[in-house]
Formats: structure tokens, C-alpha cells, sequence
């Protein structure tokens, strides 16, 4: 197939999977690709890219909202199928392209300068985290609902919690990002938000309710969007007769999870989580025993490699967004990512052959050799991300 017809059936995909219009001066993003659970596409990436740059400076839009239709799933991450088969078919020019695409997506959220409000429901994994954390810091809102579970699961197949979210992770309370990073855990609502990666509750039925509210009540400013919101929220908390407390299972093993995953390394982590197995005891004895169990079926080098990336976030989201394109090349070319991308959702037998048996074989050489950047700094694809 001629690139022209490429980039033509990419664009098709792009106006079928993303749906962006303006309606009472908001700009609504609608991903609409259900049969692969909303999964970024290049095509679907660029779209919502072309959405933001077009409303950006244009007065006649006050805030922006990203939503689907979709029940099952806000968006489950990126299109992990398409990296695979481009990594098989030696098209690392697809792949890095995707990445780079995708990077620059999520830059462009966490620097937004109008009010960005993801409303989020369902699955929201990998690539739906970094279209949704950064709301955050635009002055919007992350949404969710009592069906949402977020993680970014990604050592599960050998990679790691990219599209920025080791500067989220660094941020969250205590060892929890930690904790989230290395072992994939998915969490409901009431622990999104109790680590600070959600913003405000509404209950699943009243959003097609609020939807229509938001695209016939009159707003001056983005912050009267927001407003109205939060507003939603407190109402329906009020209807429940509760408030969003921090009785969620995230709590309840709060401690636990800081005295373990505290620890400077993985196998440190491993060693005291398998003490606590032993000679704990009760509760924090069985929550050890299976928390030891996630971790064994990990990939070894991946978790290695999430540990320090949540370690190393300190910096800009630039900073961060940049060190993770240099990751997503050594996890494809030296890392664990194609394997458990095979045993997982190709061949799906969940067998995977990881490069290290145990996280005690990790070398700290190979762990630092995923760092190291294929490009140089002024050649970099991301070296103009501001910040």
C-alpha cells in the first residue's frame, strides 16, 4: 500500500475513533474505537492533537472535555497489537513514530492553558492514564465514576508506566506510586481518589444528565465549567447521603504498602514483603503472600526499570516525557516488552520467557543500560518539549 493511501486510511480511522466538536463554547473530544476498548491509534492520537492546537488560542472555546460513549472503558492505553506486529515486521520507524506522537499529546494536556476535564469511566490503563492525568494541572478536572479502574499494568507485559505517569506516580502519597508502578495494581475510584489521581466523584448515571447540561448552560469562563462540575459532584454526594472517605482498599493497606515498598530496590522490596509472609501473621501476612505472588510473575527487568522511573521523576514532565521515549526503544530492542506482549494477548498461554528468571539476577548495569538514549540531546525527537 503507497503511503498516500496510508495516511488516507489513517485519517478515516482518525474521524471515526475521535470525534471533536465545539458545542456552547466547550470543545468536546469523544473517542469512539469500541471494539479495541478505545485504544490510541496513531491516527486517534493525532486527531485529538489537531483538536488541541486548533482550540488552543481560539476565544470562542472555554474549557475542553474528553469523554466516551463507551461504557466498558474510558480508553485502555495505547494499541499494543500495532506495536507488536510493527516490531515483527522491523518497522521501529512506526513505533517510534507512535511513541513520539503520543508524548507530545500528553505534553500538550499537562501544559493546556484552558481548563481540560476528563470524564472517566470503565478501564483507564496506559495510554487513557496520559490522556487524563493531566488535567490536573490545566486547572481541570479528572472525573470518575463507580465503575472507573485505573492502573497502569505495564510490567505485567515487560514495559513500564510511561505517557509521563512516573511524574504522577512520584507525587502520590507515601510509597504509593511505588507500589502502583512496580506491581500494575488496578484501583477503583474511592483509591484514585485517595492517591490524588482523581479529582472529584459523579455517579455514573447522572453524567448523561451533566453532559446536557454542559451543552446548554451558559459559561463566561472555563472556570464556570469547572464550577459547574464540582458542583454536580457535591450534589450528587449530597443525594448519596456519604462523602468520599479513605475507606478504600488502597487505605486499609496504606501502611503495609509504605514499609514494603519504601525499600531502594526491587529485591529489597521482595525481602521484606517475604519476611512479613513468614513471620507477620494474620492480615498483613496473607496481603504479603499475595502481594510476593504479583510481583514473582512480574517481568523482573521491567520492574526494576518502573521502580526508578517513578525514583527519577523529579524533574519536568519534559524531562520525564523524554526519558520514557528513550525507554520504549530499549524496552522493544534489549527489554522484556515484546515477549510479554506475545505470552499475554497474542499467543495469550501466559508463559512468558522473561530476560531474567528472578528480579535477584537484575543486574544494576542492564537497569542503567535501559536508561541510556539512542539519540543524542540535540537530535533528540522530544528535545523541544518546553519545561
Amino acid at each position: 500500500m503507497s503511503q498516500e493511501a496510508n495516511d488516507s486510511s489513517s485519517s478515516a480511522d482518525a474521524a471515526q475513533h475521535v470525534l471533536a466538536h465545539v458545542a456552547n463554547r466547550i470543545g468536546f473530544i469523544e473517542l469512539a474505537r469500541p471494539q479495541a476498548l478505545n485504544a490510541l491509534s496513531t491516527a486517534m492520537v493525532r486527531a485529538m492533537q489537531t483538536a488541541l492546537d486548533a482550540w488552543r488560542d481560539d476565544p470562542e472555546v472555554l474549557a475542553v472535555i474528553v469523554h466516551t460513549q463507551l461504557a466498558r472503558a474510558f480508553c485502555a492505553g495505547g494499541d499494543i497489537r500495532f506495536l507488536y506486529e510493527s516490531y515483527r515486521a522491523g518497522e521501529q520507524a512506526a513505533i517510534d513514530t507512535f511513541f513520539i506522537d503520543e508524548y507530545r499529546l500528553n505534553h500538550t494536556i499537562f501544559s493546556y492553558p484552558k481548563p481540560y476535564i476528563a470524564l472517566l469511566n470503565g478501564v483507564v490503563m496506559g495510554g487513557g492514564m496520559g490522556i487524563s492525568q493531566g488535567a490536573h494541572r490545566t486547572g481541570g478536572l479528572r472525573v470518575v465514576d463507580s465503575s472507573t479502574r485505573m492502573a497502569m499494568p505495564e510490567t505485567r507485559i515487560g514495559l513500564f508506566p510511561d505517557v509521563g505517569m512516573g511524574w504522577f506516580l512520584a507525587r502520590t502519597p507515601g510509597a504509593l506510586g511505588r507500589y502502583l508502578a512496580v506491581t500494575g495494581d488496578t484501583i477503583d475510584a474511592d483509591s484514585a481518589l485517595y492517591t490524588g489521581l482523581a479529582d472529584v466523584l459523579i455517579d455514573a448515571g447522572a453524567r448523561p444528565a451533566l453532559l446536557d447540561a454542559l451543552q446548554t448552560e451558559p459559561f463566561m469562563s472555563g472556570e464556570d465549567v469547572v464550577k459547574r462540575i464540582r458542583h454536580a459532584a457535591e450534589s450528587d454526594a449530597a443525594a448519596r447521603g456519604t462523602a468520599v472517605e479513605n475507606g478504600c482498599a488502597l487505605a486499609a493497606s496504606r501502611s503495609w504498602i509504605d514499609r514494603h515498598f519504601s525499600r531502594p530496590s526491587v529485591p529489597d522490596i521482595l525481602a521484606s514483603l517475604e519476611s512479613a509472609q513468614r513471620e507477620a501473621g494474620g492480615p498483613q501476612s496473607e496481603w504479603a503472600e499475595q502481594t510476593v505472588g504479583v510481583l514473582r510473575e512480574r517481568s523482573p527487568l521491567s520492574m526494576a526499570v518502573s521502580l526508578e522511573v517513578v525514583s527519577r521523576a523529579e524533574g519536568s514532565m519534559a524531562d520525564v516525557l523524554r526519558r520514557d521515549l528513550d525507554l520504549t526503544r530499549s524496552s522493544f530492542t534489549q527489554g522484556d516488552v515484546v515477549e510479554g506482549i506475545r505470552a499475554r494477548l497474542i499467543d495469550k498461554d501466559n508463559h512468558p520467557h522473561w530476560r531474567f528468571a528472578r528480579i535477584e539476577e537484575v543486574p544494576q548495569a542492564d537497569v542503567e543500560a535501559m536508561f541510556k538514549s539512542p539519540w543524542s540531546v540535540t537530535e533528540h525527537p522530544l528535545r523541544t518539549l518546553p519545561g
